[in-house]
């Protein structure tokens, strides 16, 4: 009986021993930095490489105990708190506009929804540009008041949209069912050529005594786009101001815009009782005297929401300066392109640096790459119009998924509208951005800058992470 009971009392410590190993075994993970640690959330993580071999391919890691690796750190603090966010996306040219009404059926359904939907397929664009009247990616130039020539429209009784009604309005409207919350920017290239000193779409200036016309202008479009029940949330008053070269185009000054804004658009729309932001200069970063020059004129500014950029010239940083000489006004990224000679990889690590996470990081509200949707041959385009851009699609029999796709949606489709930036450290090569979102979930996009692979860490309070992008890729790293 002595020998059963030892027995039995052997098994039971036995089975005691195994149960704990299994047990403890389920509490541990190891940490690439060296030791075994109690596992922590997971982090999912979507990856794009330059090589392509990776495009938005889905992983995970886990948090754990920060451990000694030798890696450069991360830190992601939600306590710290800058801009709100109103959404990442492109603009919808005309010719943009012509490719997506072109699709019928389940094609069209279901790429309408992967672009502005909000599933685990789509990349949920929430922000878009459009042209008022042609941009020079429209098949035509055209304004929404063109008259023979000699003749003018002082009362703008010849207005209409009617171009718009045939590619751009339709394909708004669909949009708008899918995301009705989707926010739009209206820009004009050129006013009505009557209205300008050369009476050409190319160049010239507005003149003076068309102000009132050229205010109504921006009051009947916005009051038409709303019959249409369109929404735009905010206008510029001219793209590219500095530029005169382009088909169609129109120089103005920073004088001339605070000049027009303050005596002209502004009280415009107020009597009109018009909300609709009003966002001055779109254009390159090279110039942030344009806009705290019209910002400095105390009554332009009280109508005015913020300023917009492009970076073709200058540096990304030089728009905080716009934000600390007037931090009350907002700051917006309007436009950049991707051409037919960028490679995939070095469009991708360029405009993540720049673009997405630089134009976070010095408190832009948004950031729009330019077209949406071209042609193999990057058509339509007017006579003189940019003939190299290249949409983040390409409709050439079949649908091309191009670099700017997935520049745009490692940002779209985890920072919803109204997510928040939040504190996170340069560090090395590692080029990154923070964000809370409306749902709590924290987001940080990151692009390896360097020339080789880097092993890193992803702090965010007790807990850390090890990760590694390859030279030139970007991650965006989501977790609860």
């Amino acid at each position: 009986m002595r020998n059963s009971r030892l027995h039995f009392t052997s098994v039971l410590f036995f089975l005691f021993a195994v149960l704990f190993f299994n047990c403890n075994c389920k509490k541990k993970n190891t940490n690439t930095g060296g030791g075994t640690t109690e596992t922590g959330p997971t982090i999912t993580y979507w990856l794009t490489t330059g090589d392509q071999v990776s495009k938005l391919s889905k992983n995970t890691i886990q948090f754990t105990a920060p451990g000694a690796n030798g890696y450069e750190t991360i830190e992601v603090d939600s306590n710290f708190r800058f801009q709100t966010i109103d959404g990442f996306g492109y603009t919808l040219t005309g010719g943009s506009a012509y490719f997506l009404n072109k699709l019928t059926g389940a094609e069209r359904s279901s790429l309408m929804q992967e672009l502005f939907g909000n599933n685990e397929n789509s990349i949920g664009i929430s922000y878009l540009r459009v042209s008022i009247g042609a941009s020079d990616l429209s098949a035509s130039v055209f304004s929404y008041d063109d008259m023979p020539a000699g003749q003018t429209d002082i009362n703008l009784t010849n207005f209409s949209l009617a171009q718009d009604t045939v590619d751009l309005i339709p394909v708004l409207k669909e949009i708008i069912a899918i995301n009705p919350n989707i926010k739009i920017l209206g820009s004009p290239w050129s006013p009505p050529v009557w209205m300008k000193d050369n009476g050409s779409s190319v160049g010239g200036s507005l003149q003076a005594k068309y102000y009132d016309a050229y205010a109504k202008y921006f009051v009947k479009y916005i009051q038409a786009m709303k019959a249409k029940g369109i929404t735009i949330d905010a206008v510029t008053i001219q793209n590219e101001p500095l530029f005169g070269g382009n088909n169609p185009s129109m120089v103005m000054p920073a004088a001339d815009q605070a000049t027009f804004i303050k005596n002209n658009l502004g009280p415009a729309f107020q009597t009109a009782g018009i909300t609709t932001k009003i966002i001055i200069y779109d254009h390159n970063c090279n110039k942030p005297d344009y806009p705290i020059t019209v910002l400095n004129d105390p009554d332009a500014k009280k109508y005015i929401d913020g300023s917009a950029f492009h970076l073709y010239e200058g540096d990304i940083s030089a728009i905080y300066s716009v934000h600390t000489a007037h931090p009350d006004k907002n700051l917006y990224f309007t436009e950049q392109w991707t051409g037919a000679n960028g490679t995939f990889a070095g469009d991708l690590r360029w405009h993540m640096r720049n673009v997405i996470i630089g134009s976070m990081r010095n408190w832009s509200r948004n950031a729009l790459e330019w077209n949406l949707a071209s042609d193999g041959l990057y058509n339509p385009h007017t006579p003189g119009g940019c003939s190299e851009c290249k949409g983040a699609l390409t409709f050439d029999g079949s649908i091309v998924r191009n670099v700017a796709y997935y520049i745009v949606a490692h940002a779209s489709k985890f920072v919803p509208a109204g997510s928040v930036r939040i504190e996170s450290n340069l560090s090395g090569n590692l080029y990154n951005a923070a964000f809370l979102t409306p749902a709590g979930k924290k987001v940080l996009i990151v692009v390896n800058d360097g020339s080789a692979s880097a092993g890193f860490n992803i702090k965010y309070k007790t807990k850390s992470a090890v990760a590694t992008l390859p030279a030139g890729a970007v991650a965006t790293y989501v977790w609860d």
